[in-house]
C-alpha cells in the first residue's frame, strides 16, 4: 500500500489559512505532541488533571485568552484561536476545555464586561496560566434557561452578599477567581455577574467524582454561602443575559474548531490501525466495507473543517452572528461523535481499549454535545431564525 495523505488534506485546507496562523497551528501541534499527548492517558484514566501546572504550559505557549489584545494575551486572529483549539482537542477534550474556560469565558467576561481594575488585576496572570478561572451560570436545576437561576445578590451597605449554588463547572475547585452570574432583582433583566476570588469566606469547590467522561478535567459545584463583595467586584454595566450569553458564544465558537480535532484524531487512529490489521490474511484497509466507512467519515471531518474555517473568517471580519455559530456547533460535534463511535467500530474491540483514543474521544463528545447549548438548545435557536417563531416556550 502507498502511504496516503491524511483525511484533511485530501481538502487542500491549508490554503485557506494565512501562513501565520498555520505558523500558530503547527506550533500548538508539536509541543502538544511532544509535552501533553504522552500524558493524557494516565490523566483520563485517574481521572485527575494536574491543571495547575498544566495551565502555567499552556500560559507559557501563549494559548491562555490568545485572542484577546492587551494584557499580557498574545491577540491572535480568532481563526489561530479556532485551530489551536483543534490541536488542543485531538489530544482531549478535557484539555481543551481547561483552555475554552479560562480564555473565552472568564478571561473574556472580565475582558468584554470587567472594569479596568478588574482587568488589570486578574487578566495578566490569568493570562500566564499564574491564575486560573472559572465560569459561574449553570445551576442544578437551570443549564438551558439560565435566566431562571436561583443564585441571588443582595445588597448590604455598600457591598454585595451572594447566596446560591452552581453546577458543573469546569476548573472549578483549582480556580483562582470565579465570575458568578446571579440575581439581583425579580426578572432576567436584572443578572448581573461578580467577580469572585475564589478565597473569599463562604466560598467552596467541592469537585464532582464519579464522571464517565470529560475526566482529564476538573469539574466542580460552586457554592456560595453568604459570600461578602466589596461594591467593586460586580461588572459595572452590563446586565441581564446578553453578558453570559456574549460569552457563551465565544466558548462556542472554539468548540466548531475542538470538536474537529478529536474526529480528526479518531479517524486517523482508524486508517492506521486499518492498514496495519490483518484479517483473513491481507490488511483491513482492503475491505469494501472498511473503505466506504473511511471515505463517509473524511467526508464529513472535511465539511466540518470547511465550516469551521469559513465561521473563522467571518469572526475576523466582525461578521460572525449567534446563530451562525449555533450551525457550527451543531453540526460538527454531531459529525464529530459519529465519526468518533465509528472508528470504534473499525478497531473492533481494540476500540474501547485507552491504548486507543478513540473511544476516549467519544466519551468526551458526549458531554460536548451537551455543554455550551444542547442540540436542542441550537436545533431552536435556528429554527427561531428560520421561521420567526420562538418555540422555547
Amino acid at each position: 500500500m502507498s502511504t496516503p495523505p491524511t483525511p484533511l488534506e485530501l481538502f487542500d485546507l491549508d490554503g485557506q489559512v494565512s501562513d501565520i496562523d498555520l505558523d500558530i497551528r503547527n506550533t500548538v501541534r508539536s509541543a502538544l505532541d511532544r509535552s501533553v499527548r504522552p500524558r493524557i492517558r494516565q490523566w483520563y484514566e485517574d481521572a485527575a488533571l494536574p491543571a495547575k501546572e498544566l495551565a502555567k504550559e499552556l500560559g507559557d505557549l501563549g494559548l491562555l485568552g490568545m485572542h484577546l489584545e492587551g494584557y499580557g494575551c498574545a491577540g491572535t486572529s480568532a481563526t489561530a484561536y479556532g485551530l489551536a483549539c483543534t490541536e488542543l482537542e485531538a489530544i482531549d477534550s478535557g484539555v481543551r476545555s481547561l483552555v475554552s474556560v479560562q480564555g473565552s469565558l472568564a478571561m473574556f467576561a472580565i475582558y468584554r464586561w470587567g472594569s479596568e481594575e478588574q482587568k488589570q488585576q486578574w487578566l495578566p496572570a490569568m493570562a500566564a496560566g499564574d491564575a486560573i478561572g472559572c465560569f459561574g451560570l449553570t445551576e442544578p436545576d437551570f443549564g438551558s434557561n439560565p435566566g431562571g437561576m436561583r443564585t441571588f445578590a443582595k445588597r448590604d451597605g455598600d457591598d454585595w452578599v451572594l447566596n446560591g449554588s452552581k453546577m458543573w463547572i469546569t476548573n472549578g475547585s483549582v480556580a483562582d477567581v470565579a465570575v458568578v452570574w446571579a440575581q439581583t432583582g425579580e426578572s432576567s433583566r436584572d443578572i448581573r455577574g461578580f467577580v469572585v476570588p475564589t478565597d473569599t469566606p463562604g466560598f467552596s469547590a467541592p469537585e464532582i467524582k464519579g464522571k464517565m467522561s470529560l475526566r482529564a478535567s476538573v469539574t466542580s459545584e460552586l457554592v456560595l454561602d453568604g459570600v461578602r463583595l466589596p461594591a467593586d467586584a460586580v461588572f459595572p454595566e452590563v446586565r441581564g443575559l446578553r453578558g453570559p450569553l456574549s460569552c457563551l458564544d465565544e466558548a462556542r465558537f472554539g468548540i466548531v474548531f475542538g470538536s474537529v480535532g478529536a474526529a480528526r484524531d479518531s479517524l486517523e487512529t482508524a486508517i492506521a490501525y486499518s492498514r496495519d490489521r490483518q484479517i483473513f490474511d491481507k490488511p483491513l484497509a482492503g475491505y469494501q466495507l472498511t473503505q466506504a466507512k473511511l471515505a463517509d467519515m473524511a467526508l464529513e471531518l472535511g465539511k466540518a473543517m470547511l465550516l469551521a474555517l469559513h465561521l473563522g473568517r467571518l469572526k475576523d471580519e466582525g461578521k460572525l452572528r449567534p446563530e451562525q455559530i449555533s450551525l457550527g456547533k451543531l453540526n460538527n460535534v454531531r459529525a464529530a461523535l459519529e465519526i468518533a463511535r465509528e472508528s470504534r467500530t473499525i478497531l473492533g474491540a481494540n476500540g474501547i481499549s485507552s491504548e486507543y483514543p478513540v473511544m476516549r474521544h467519544a466519551n468526551n463528545l458526549e458531554s460536548v454535545l451537551t455543554y455550551e447549548g444542547t442540540s436542542e438548545v441550537h436545533q431552536l435557536i435556528l429554527g427561531k431564525v428560520l421561521t420567526g417563531a420562538d418555540a422555547f416556550r
